[in-house]
């Protein structure tokens, strides 16, 4: 084993940045593709409840450091009891995660309001396939490995993967990807509906992306979200009912007469989020 591998480190296993009006939360184990241990699902957590809070930030983009988007939980880690999953149970070993499964980041990532995009480079498996399908876009590079593959592991997708695939796919294809449980090339996820597009360089497809919706009014896009979320669960005439109630303050903003204004006179407009 390298030092890297027996020592701990103490780098922070999710890097922070904000560009203008943009976050990037990079997971960052490149030397365990991103594996997921106790510390990065605390820290992406706290990351993801920072953008949110961020007045600033009006966009978040999600990738990971080295040659992976993430490899899934930390195996080498739980069966040395020192990961999640060591001993059988969630949260032994190498720290405690919070009983609370509200606070874990696949948690945190559907209720925020605020856009994520997933830039996946490289492999992206079990848990790390859950916190792609939690984000509202996947864009992935041409050398992309998607592995669905619980069944062969003798597990579930543990994060939102049975919730968010037979809405992305439909029930046939969710039960085929996940029955079959094959790996899934770039194309064929696109294909299928799992991923937005297939680019040479998906972190900076997904950056470009990400600064075209923050440059458009972010009280309209979170309001579109929070829609989207709630339109999942709810009949027609309630769905209804919540747009109304979203319209309101949006017709009553700073931003909705600045995006009148800014089309009369044919210009760019410049939202402040208000």
């Amino acid at each position: 084993m390298t030092p890297s591998e027996t020592q701990p480190s103490t780098d922070p296993e999710v890097l922070y940045a904000v560009e203008g009006h943009v976050a990037t939360l990079t997971l960052n184990r490149p030397h365990r593709r991103n594996a997921i241990s106790v510390r990065m699902l605390q820290e992406l957590t706290e990351a993801v409840q920072r953008a949110e809070r961020d007045r600033s930030v009006r966009c978040v983009v999600l990738t990971g450091a080295g040659a992976g988007f993430c490899a899934g939980l930390d195996i080498k880690d739980a069966m040395a009891g020192t990961g999640i999953g060591g001993g059988g149970n969630v949260g032994q070993g190498g720290g405690a995660v919070n009983a609370n499964l509200r606070d874990l980041p696949t948690v945190v990532l559907h209720e925020m309001d605020k856009p994520i995009i997933a830039a996946i480079n490289g492999g992206v498996a079990g848990y790390g396939l859950d916190l792609a399908l939690g984000c509202d876009i996947r864009i992935v590079t041409r050398n992309t490995r998607i592995v669905p593959g619980f069944a062969k592991r003798g597990i579930v997708p543990e994060s939102g993967g049975t919730w968010y695939l037979p809405r992305l796919v439909g029930w046939a294809r969710a039960a085929e990807i996940s029955f079959l449980a094959r790996d899934l090339d770039p194309e064929r996820a696109k294909e299928l509906g799992i991923v937005n597009d297939v680019v040479d360089d998906a972190l900076a497809t997904a950056t470009e992306w990400a600064h075209e919706i923050a440059a458009n009014a972010p009280l309209a896009i979170q309001a579109m979200k929070r829609l989207f979320r709630h339109g999942l669960n709810e009949t027609f005439q309630a769905h209804s009912d919540h747009v109304l109630l979203q319209l309101v303050p949006l017709m009553a903003s700073k931003d909705f007469q600045e995006g009148m204004l800014s089309f009369v006179e044919q210009r760019p407009p410049d939202f402040t989020g208000r």
